[in-house]
């Protein structure tokens, strides 16, 4: 199966992604923010990493950006409980708006 690293700085969510995915056989590795997780993925590498976006030391969206700039092909999988920011302020970041202009 796959290593996934789960970045979060909620315990029980650490936990409980943790329990649930090493019940369908990953192997699973939890770091508790997004300086943690860059350092284990670069000493370690990881098939899937699975972040929080609001977090302290390096929040999720610097974290995705810094892996995908130096690891194209990451997969990542952003999880956001809102926290104490808008969520849907993140979003207007994420979002190609249409029409594209050439």
């Amino acid at each position: 199966m796959a290593r996934i690293l789960v970045i979060d700085d909620d315990d029980q969510i650490l936990r409980t992604l943790h329990q649930v995915l090493e019940m369908e056989g990953h192997e699973v590795v939890d770091t508790s923010n997004g300086k943690e997780g860059i350092k284990f993925f670069r000493e370690n590498g990881a098939d899937l990493i699975i972040t929080d976006i609001v977090m302290p030391e390096k929040e999720g969206l610097e974290t995705i950006m810094e892996l995908r700039r130096d690891f194209p092909d990451i997969k990542v999988i952003a999880i956001s409980g809102g926290g104490r920011v808008d969520p849907v302020s993140y979003l207007t970041l994420a979002v190609v708006r249409k029409p594209l202009n050439t």
